[in-house]
């Protein structure tokens, strides 16, 4: 629960949605459950800690980081989504089935599968040190027994994951092991039964819409044999086992090294009905293709209980104190009387339109200008959920805007910002057999004459002249922008700085952290890269095309001539103020004036502009001149 504190404002919105957190709120979540190998090879396998660290650390100790540092992330990238972990091939048990070899690691005040909280995280951190003693490692099949430790794992998973539905909640099972055989030990019948019966309970957990992924622990000399079991297990198809374990790989240092950032999966934001002509209508799904990344919202505590509050408003009656219902009528001051409403009243005035796209007409292409694009866009996909044949018309709509090269304008009402927005049709792209852009249309908002700005007359002179770079500095800014051009650029490469500190600062609080983790500012130029000869060489010459050759002269020139400047500056200041502390005309008239200092008489001159050079007879007969005495 948030804090929600209500409005004053009598004319809120009172139909528009709150904020990206309802929306966050209302999207799939999604229910993981971390599986992970206890057996006492999982403790004595090592493998270099990164790449250029030779320090080695055991299998499980990689796997305990990486849930710890996927944990730790979820709370930012996905708040609402639930977690659970489970060992298997331990000494004790603890699971809703009560199977032997499977314990599932909660705290106090929390289910197997829930939110992860601040002590559950801090007590996970902890668990490796008391690993031994309270839950303890045995071998992979016990001597003498027919139990399956994987097959019940897998049959936990399944157990923690029955609550949520299939449609709205999307159901992993994160499988952490370095046994690519965990049957290798046994041997003809015993072991083909339990192959057969692991494989048939994966089986059955897919077919419950839950995905089983594979993460392999391996040492460089011990690779990893993904298809002697686990490619059955998993899913596998023959052309997938090459590119299996380099993915695998990755999506292990990507646990071990997230970036803190809010993820957004994809969702519909809003369902809009797009209005073509009298009669004609379709329904819409729109999507936001990216957005601004800010800290998440206030969350307002109880000082005693550290629980979430929410506001309540209460109306009393001056008269009685009792308890009343909110007026269904409100006002507004206006001179001297309240303007009285009712609340449908409030609602049409605010209405400005009914929050429908109507299309108005075609234009072509070329009339649309890149810098009409404020704001990111929105892409519209049609959806035959409401409207039977939407699709139909949507396809021919954006067949024909293909062909013809022309984009639609349509009015977008809403009841805060009524807005004519552009239409424009997207092809479907596909390479290498995949689908790299999807077919549909971005609706770009336009904009107001009042917000487009002409940059000449900005940077015209007082004679209304634009200065235009010459067709030499223009060659030179080309060849800088050659030079420091960044291949492959992607706004993913660079974080901000600001935010992952407010997430580290969070995250240390939260947990009781010792020191706040150092973040790296990616930001800053690159010193190393702009230093290199070919670099230095073109800005050196664009500096020179621009500025001309005796820039930099002329730039220490007005440096030492501004300092002087100030100095100047601050000493007539001085020299003000020290002279308001003396009658200047009583010491002219009284001939006192050759009794100052040549410090005390420089005060006068240099208040009032005066030269302060020559000696003290000259001084006094300046003074006496410039008071005309």
């Amino acid at each position: 629960m948030d804090y929600e504190p209500e409005s004053e404002d009598p004319f809120r919105d009172d139909d528009e949605p709150d904020s990206h957190l309802s929306l966050e709120k209302e999207s799939t979540k999604e229910y993981v459950v971390y599986l992970v190998d206890s057996s006492q090879k999982m403790f004595n396998s090592t493998c270099p800690a990164s790449a250029d660290d030779q320090k080695e650390e055991s299998h499980f100790h990689i796997a305990l980081n990486c849930i710890s540092q996927s944990l730790k992330n979820q709370i930012i990238n996905r708040s609402y989504d639930e977690v659970a972990i489970c060992f298997f091939n331990t000494r004790e048990k603890r699971n809703l089935q009560e199977l032997s070899g499977v314990f599932v690691f909660t705290v106090p005040e929390r289910d197997f599968l829930d939110r992860p909280t601040a002590r559950y995280i801090k007590e996970f951190d902890r668990i490796e040190e008391s690993f031994a003693k309270d839950i303890g490692s045995q071998h992979d099949i016990v001597s003498g027994t027919r139990e399956n430790s994987l097959n019940n794992a897998i049959w936990a998973a399944q157990a923690l994951l029955r609550k949520g539905s299939a449609k709205t909640v999307d159901k992993r099972v994160l499988l952490f092991t370095n046994e690519d055989d965990p049957f290798g030990s046994i041997k003809g019948a015993i072991k083909s039964d339990m192959t057969r019966m692991t494989l048939q309970r994966a089986k059955d957990a897919r077919d419950l819409g839950i995905s089983i992924e594979l993460l392999p622990l391996s040492h460089p000399s011990e690779p990893f044999n993904v298809s002697q079991f686990y490619a059955d297990l998993i899913g596998l198809e023959e052309d997938e086992l090459v590119e299996f374990m380099p993915s695998a790989g990755n999506k292990l240092e990507d646990m071990k090294d997230q970036l803190r950032k809010r993820m957004f999966k994809k969702r519909i934001v809003k369902k809009l009905k797009f209005m073509i002509v009298d009669g004609i209508s379709i329904e819409l799904n729109s999507y936001a293709l990216i957005r601004p990344t800010v800290p998440g919202a206030i969350t307002w505590l109880d000082s005693v209980t550290n629980q979430p509050l929410k506001s309540e408003r209460s109306f009393i009656c001056n008269d009685t104190g009792a308890l009343v219902e909110e007026s269904t009528r409100r006002f507004y001051p206006y001179k001297d009387q309240n303007i009285t409403f009712s609340v449908k009243e409030l609602s049409d005035i605010k209405r400005i339109s009914t929050g429908h796209l109507h299309l108005l007409g075609f234009k072509p292409l070329s009339c649309l200008r890149d810098y009409y694009n404020l704001k990111p866009s929105t892409f519209l996909y049609p959806s035959d959920e409401g409207m039977d044949g939407s699709i139909c018309i949507f396809i021919a709509l954006h067949r024909s805007m293909i062909q013809l090269k022309r984009f639609a304008v349509a009015f977008c009402g809403s009841s805060s910002r009524p807005q004519l927005v552009a239409l424009i049709a997207q092809d479907e792209v596909i390479q290498s057999g995949g689908q790299i852009e999807p077919p549909g249309m971005h609706m770009i908002y336009l904009p107001y004459s009042d917000d487009i700005r002409l940059v000449e007359e900005h940077h015209s002179g007082k004679g209304g002249m634009v200065t235009k770079a010459s067709n030499d500095q223009i060659k030179k800014a080309a060849d800088v922008i050659k030079r420091i051009d960044l291949k492959d650029f992607s706004v993913c490469q660079f974080a901000n700085p600001g935010l992952q500190r407010h997430y580290a600062v969070l995250q240390a609080l939260a947990l009781d952290e010792d020191e706040i983790p150092e973040i790296k500012d990616e930001t800053l130029p690159d010193e190393e890269g702009l230093a290199r000869p070919g670099v230095v060489r073109a800005l050196e010459e664009f500096k020179t095309s621009v500025y001309g050759e005796n820039y930099e002269e002329e730039c220490e020139a007005n440096s030492k001539q501004s300092e002087a400047s100030k100095k100047r500056k601050a000493q007539a200041e001085v020299a003000t103020k020290e002279c308001e502390n003396y009658d200047w005309n009583d010491l002219a008239d009284t001939g006192k004036l050759k009794d100052l200092t040549v410090v005390e008489l420089k005060y006068y001159l240099t208040a009032n502009n005066l030269p302060v050079s020559g000696k003290k007879e000259a001084l006094v007969s300046r003074i006496l001149t410039h008071m005309k005495k």
